[in-house]
This record gives C-alpha cells, sequence and structure tokens, in this order.
C-alpha cells in the first residue's frame, strides 16, 4: 500500500483539510472564521476600526486619588455688603446711570440719612434716603430705607415743585432684593409719573 503524501499529482502541498471546509467558494464573497493577516486588530482603537474595543480605563491602584478639584468659591453678591457700602458704591451710580440713560441730562443723586419731608412723619427718626432731582429742581424724588437693610422696608416719594403728599410702599412684594430690581423699580416708577423719555 502506498503512503498517503500531503502532496499533489504536480508535486504541490495540498490544503489541509480545514482549509478546503472553510475555503470561500469562488462564486460569491465570504466571510470565514480564518484569521486573516489583514484583519484590523481590536484593541488598536480607531474611528476607521469597527472592530476596535473600547479603551477600558486603568484599574486604580489601591492608594492613587485623584486629588479633588478645588471648588471655586463665588464672590459674595454686591447686595450681600454692608448697607452704606452698597449703596453708595453700586445702587446710587447704578440708579444715575439708568435715569440718565432714559434721557434725564441734570439728574442729581444724594445719599444721606435724614428726616422724612411728608406730613405727618416729621417726627419719625431719620433714615438713610436717596434723594433725586432734575428739571432744575422741578421733579423730585426719594428712596427712604428706614430698616438700613435693603431686604427691610422702603419706600418712595415724589413731587413737582412742591411736598411730597404721600409716602407709598416700595418693592414689598418681591422673594428676592436685587441691584438690578431696586434700579428698575424707581425707574418704572417714574415712568408711571411720566417723567423720562419724551414724557
Amino acid at each position: 500500500m502506498a503512503e498517503e503524501t500531503n502532496k499533489n499529482e504536480t508535486g504541490d502541498e495540498k490544503a489541509p483539510e480545514v482549509a478546503k471546509i472553510n475555503a470561500p467558494s469562488t462564486d460569491s464573497p465570504e466571510t470565514t472564521d480564518i484569521p486573516s493577516a489583514n484583519a484590523p486588530d481590536p484593541k488598536a482603537a480607531s474611528g476607521d476600526n469597527p472592530n476596535a474595543a473600547k479603551a477600558k480605563p486603568a484599574a486604580k491602584a489601591a492608594g492613587d486619588k485623584k486629588p479633588a478639584a478645588a471648588k471655586k468659591e463665588k464672590p459674595p453678591a454686591v447686595e450681600d455688603k454692608p448697607f452704606e457700602e452698597f449703596m453708595q458704591q453700586d445702587y446710587v451710580p447704578a440708579l444715575q446711570k439708568a435715569i440718565a440713560g432714559s434721557g434725564v441730562e441734570d439728574l442729581h443723586l444724594d445719599f444721606a440719612k435724614q428726616k422724612l419731608n411728608i406730613p405727618g412723619y416729621e417726627k419719625e427718626p431719620e433714615c438713610w434716603q436717596v434723594l433725586g432731582n432734575f428739571r432744575n429742581g422741578l421733579r423730585q424724588f426719594n428712596v427712604y430705607f428706614p430698616d438700613e437693610d435693603i431686604k427691610g422696608k422702603k419706600a418712595f416719594s415724589c413731587n413737582e415743585g412742591k411736598r411730597p403728599s404721600t409716602l407709598e410702599s416700595f418693592l414689598i412684594d418681591e422673594r428676592r432684593i436685587t441691584l438690578d430690581l431696586m434700579v428698575f423699580g424707581v425707574v418704572q416708577r417714574l415712568n408711571g409719573q411720566k417723567w423720562l423719555g419724551r414724557n
């Protein structure tokens, strides 16, 4: 009996049995389970490689702790400044700018502690006030702060050339008092008097 060799009649080596089973037919292209030298390496992560495995972060050593990012402390709000400092440095300048921006050219603002210039309130103790006037002093308004606190009671009065006759509550329903709200409140009230712009 002749010994079976791994060569065909021409002397070339025969393909192993596994190759015959998995070899693609010549009729249509098919994929096989046989590894190929041209297949992309699944460990090589790249956008073009659909076989790339998602990179896993290296395991942290037991003692390795990422330093906690220092939280940035928010600077204190301007409204948290001491009352007089806030009024002089922030509120009065912001109010001056807003009213002047509404077309008032000769606005004069003061921040002072004095008695109320309203009938029936002359005996009240002095309180801090923002005193404003324009149109050569004919249009006058005051914003009162009897509690020396922007979150406390506030009042407003205005007049045209005579003593103010009423003391109105000012920004009493607001939950949070801000610089912008305080400025807006006065501008809105002066607009209500038709004192700003083309009024």
